[in-house]
């Protein structure tokens, strides 16, 4: 099942210093070189280099002309037109008009907290709450409705 992956996963689980989680959770995970760019630009988050990581695929760029998505930044426009150009099974993304887009045109989502809490259903990390409230430290947002209901499916 091939998975693509927007940039904000790749930052929010850079920023905790678990991004072998996508990995361990979903497999090789394919990016765009917009998501790329988007993840070397600099900041406060620090993502290692993309292009050295042995299960991240830098897939080719879609065309820039896909007028299905003109309304997301350039990183989630690519991300989803290559997903459905390649028939994904599954796209990593965080952002409510993205995720909405990516349903609207079949494909499967998860993002950032599906990933954590598949983490750990599966015992990849001891608890759920802690990671999400460190990913909140550093500036991260996520409904607290949804942080609450989402650790209460794992037992928190």
């Amino acid at each position: 099942m091939t998975i693509y992956s927007n940039t904000t996963p790749l930052l929010a689980f850079s920023a905790i210093g678990r991004l072998d989680l996508l990995n361990k959770v979903h497999g090789e995970i394919c990016v765009v070189p917009s998501v790329v760019s988007e993840c070397h630009v600099g900041g406060i988050i620090e993502v290692p280099d993309l292009t050295a990581i042995p299960w991240i695929l830098i897939e080719p760029e879609p065309p820039q002309d896909d007028s299905r998505f003109l309304m997301l930044d350039a990183g989630e426009r690519d991300t989803l037109s290559a997903a459905l150009r390649d028939q994904a099974g599954l796209v990593l993304i965080d952002e409510r008009l993205g995720r909405n887009l990516a349903e609207f045109h079949a494909l499967r989502v998860a993002g950032t907290l599906g990933t954590l809490k598949k983490a750990k259903e599966i015992g990849l990390i001891a608890a759920f709450l802690p990671l999400v409230r460190e990913l909140q430290g550093v500036g991260f947002w996520y409904h607290e409705k949804l942080v609450q209901r989402l650790a209460a499916d794992v037992g928190e």
